[in-house]
């Protein structure tokens, strides 16, 4: 059974930093790909981050695109959100999925693009103020 466990987040002021974890069991890093999610109140879940397990590629959001940082540890079965520069915007419940299709994510007209991602973690909260 996969499951994903999500940690890190928590309050935090504007311009800091950020590393969100999601722990992963249940199935072979090497044939997932992981991806984050966040959901801000009222607003609907946007796709941030996609690594393939596969070969370690990593796709981003515009939104994400030079704040975010995802890697993975494959010894591990752990994947991380690295956030910098902390918005109040990115004030959200961040999510990890995981997804055994390939590919489940990757970059399609130069936009980021994911496929619905069947295992979910239980999601962590970030908050920014100003």
């Amino acid at each position: 059974e996969v499951h994903l466990v999500e940690s890190g987040g928590g309050l935090v002021q504007a311009g800091e930093s950020l590393r969100l974890s999601c722990a992963a069991s249940g199935f072979t890093f090497d044939d997932y790909s992981i991806a984050w999610f966040r959901q801000a109140p009222g607003k609907e879940r946007e796709g941030v981050s996609c690594i393939r397990g596969r070969d370690g590629s990593t796709y981003y959001a515009d939104s994400a695109k030079g704040r975010f940082t995802i890697s993975g540890d494959n010894a591990k079965n752990t994947v991380y959100l690295q956030i910098h520069s902390l918005k109040p915007e990115d004030t959200a419940v961040y999510y990890c999925a995981a997804d055994g299709n390939h590919p489940a994510c990757g970059y399609y007209g130069g936009r980021y693009y994911y496929l619905p991602f069947g295992s979910w973690g239980q999601g962590t909260q970030v908050t920014v103020s100003s």
